[in-house]
């Protein structure tokens, strides 16, 4: 009488799938995060300023006040403008209180603030990874002339002290909807350094066995690129792009506190921030909750990506 082996495939403990196949990386990875509190608490808190942004003109139909709305009955004139009320004027009508002066909405600009902080971070990480993505990989991919022109390109970028010029470039250009001149600016100075991590990767992986395997078959450089080598960038092309979010958002507010950012009455973090300067001793309401925002979703937004990096790395290694 024999007994049966065990099948070679069958793996016992959490790693193990349904089939008893091993998990994938992106299941490993994923269940580490879910095991994570940091992660968690982050993931929690941007999903909860997302739902915001999205149901931002919901919100503000149920309270009646938009982002652009004054409510002069709200602020007491014999006071300087000063909000009516204990905490900023919280009230009923207003659940995170109101601008002094103008009486608007806080909560209704925070959350059209988010949607203009999260359109353009967004924004601005897609095209950064575009073209970091396309450079990177044509300058490590070809190397030779495209790599000189290329790398020659990305040092002139990176020798520029880019927030001195991204305020030079604004400023000279006239007021109106600057979100896509944003958008713009901030790729335009931010794809050299996501490009030369993709250069240095693609470099090394051209000359990996399963590469030249490819290559000796009669594959493209098509073929090579978006069939061996691209894959192979997944992982840091997502922390890459995830690190980015919250350092963009924290461009698009400092640019728009020093005036050359959205133009006013567009809401955005930065530009409440700003203006709240001569107010924060009277009202740290109109002070701490833009700032406590923008601090909490930027603090969120890094300690999830590096958690995925961690998470990643863990992954790779097991």
């Amino acid at each position: 009488m024999t007994t049966a082996a065990p099948s070679r495939d069958a793996k016992a403990g959490p790693e193990a799938g349904a089939t008893g196949a091993p998990a994938s990386a992106g299941r490993r990875i994923a269940g580490a995060l879910l095991h994570d509190w940091a992660a968690v608490l982050s993931t929690g808190f941007l999903i909860l300023v997302v739902l915001m942004a999205i149901c931002a003109p919901l919100i503000t139909a149920i309270t009646g006040y938009g982002p652009s709305d004054f409510d002069a009955a709200a602020v007491d004139s014999d006071l300087g403008g000063l909000p009516r009320g204990a905490f900023g004027g919280v009230s009923a009508e207003h659940w995170l209180g109101v601008e002094p002066q103008n009486g608007r909405d806080i909560l209704a600009r925070i959350m059209y603030g988010a949607r203009v902080s999260f359109l353009i971070a967004f924004s601005a990480t897609v095209l950064t990874t575009l073209l970091g993505v396309v450079f990177g990989m044509l300058a490590g991919f070809y190397q030779g002339w495209a790599d000189q022109v290329i790398s020659r390109v990305m040092d002139f970028l990176m020798a520029f002290p880019s927030l001195i010029f991204m305020i030079a470039i604004l400023s000279s250009l006239p007021a109106g909807n600057r979100s896509v001149l944003l958008v713009v600016v901030i790729s335009v100075f931010g794809w050299p350094y996501l490009a030369r991590v993709v250069r240095g990767q693609t470099m090394t992986l051209v000359n990996r066995e399963f590469v030249e395997a490819a290559r000796a078959s009669g594959a493209g450089a098509g073929a090579l690129v978006f069939k061996e080598i691209l894959p192979n960038l997944r992982s840091s092309l997502i922390v890459m792009t995830t690190l980015a979010v919250p350092g963009y958002i924290g461009t698009e507010a400092g640019l728009s506190f020093l005036g050359v950012g959205v133009t006013p009455p567009t809401p955005s973090w930065g530009q409440m921030i700003a203006s709240s300067v001569n107010w924060y001793a009277v009202d740290p309401m109109y002070f701490a909750v833009p700032g406590l925002f923008l601090f909490l979703t930027v603090l969120s937004l890094t300690v999830l990506g590096d958690r995925i990096r961690a998470a990643t790395d863990a992954g790779e290694a097991s």
